[in-house]
Order: structure tokens, then C-alpha cells, then sequence
């Protein structure tokens, strides 16, 4: 009977050990796809495109501050003038926040990718960033998109010039006033 108690405590400790190595195995399968699946997605992206964002804003705000009050010339001058200073200020602080973000892409999405999504899951996720065609299609964005863009401005610059001047004035007008105001 002894006998037949050990064998059984042993089958079971060999199922679990099995089970066990088994599901380390998976974790580090589905480990080594959120790594692939960090190495082949570009979220860095989105924190360097809200690092420019004030810079690209600041310039389009100098050009409706500018819009009305100066001469076209005077404008671009104006304008010209202003752009080192934002490229100037991309040129510092991109290489900054996409160190930052490739160094915290790790540790801060790849548990949320361990979470939320299966084995089966993450290696769809592969196939899609290595997908010819996704590659084929991001390739063209930048153009699908300045196309649609210069259509829309061509399009709607005479509805938007007027309201673009409008507003400005409008602005101008209430900080002059905000100003002059005791």
C-alpha cells in the first residue's frame, strides 16, 4: 500500500512539474511575442508627435496673430524668421522624449500586452506589423494624406480665409482692449 501511495505522489509530482514547465514554456513564448510585437510597433511615435505639437502650434498661432495686422511681405519675413527657432526647439527636445520613450515602451505597454491579449492574439498582432501590404499602405499615408490636405485648403479657402481674418481681428480686438483696460 505504501508502495502504491508513493507511485501515485510521484505521478502527481511529475504532472505538476510538467504542468508547471509547461506554463512557463507559454509565458515565455507569449513574452518573447510582446517583445517582437514592441520591436515591430512604433508607440515612441505618438510621445515624439506630442512633443512637436507646441512647437507646430506656436508657429501656426504666430501666423494668425500675424494674419491681418502685417503686410503679406512682412508676414513671411516674420515667419521665416520664427522657424529656426522651432526647428530649433524639435531638433532638441525629439531625440530626448524618443530615448525616454523607448526606454519606458517596455516596461510600461509590454505588461498591458502580457494582459489583454493571448498567445494566439499577440502572434496576430506579428502578422499584421509584418504585413506587406500594412507596410505598402503606411508608406503611402503621408501622400494619401497632403493630397486630401491640399484639397480641403484649396477647396475651402474662400469659406475659411474670411473666417480665419475675423477671428483674428475679433482676437486682437479683445487683447488691445485687455490691455488698454485699467
Amino acid at each position: 500500500m505504501k508502495k502504491i501511495l508513493q507511485s501515485c505522489a510521484l505521478v502527481f509530482l511529475a504532472l505538476v512539474a510538467t504542468n508547471l514547465v509547461r506554463a512557463q514554456s507559454s509565458d515565455d513564448a507569449k513574452q518573447a511575442l510582446v517583445q517582437r510585437v514592441l520591436a515591430l510597433w512604433h508607440i515612441e511615435d505618438a510621445a515624439i508627435t506630442m512633443t512637436q505639437r507646441p512647437a507646430t502650434d506656436a508657429l501656426l498661432q504666430a501666423r494668425v496673430a500675424l494674419q491681418g495686422r502685417v503686410n503679406a511681405e512682412k508676414q513671411e519675413a516674420t515667419l521665416k524668421a520664427i522657424v529656426p527657432d522651432v526647428q530649433k526647439y524639435i531638433n532638441e527636445a525629439t531625440p530626448i522624449v524618443r530615448a525616454e520613450a523607448l526606454r519606458l515602451k517596455g516596461p510600461t505597454v509590454g505588461p498591458l500586452l502580457m494582459k489583454n491579449f493571448s498567445e494566439e492574439e499577440l502572434r496576430a498582432l506579428v502578422a499584421l506589423f509584418e504585413s506587406p501590404v500594412k507596410k505598402k499602405f503606411e508608406s503611402l499615408v503621408p501622400q494619401f494624406e497632403r493630397a486630401l490636405g491640399e484639397k480641403v485648403v484649396e477647396s475651402s479657402r474662400e469659406a475659411i480665409d474670411p473666417k480665419i481674418q475675423i477671428l483674428t481681428k475679433d482676437i486682437g480686438l479683445k487683447l488691445r482692449a485687455a490691455v488698454v483696460a485699467p
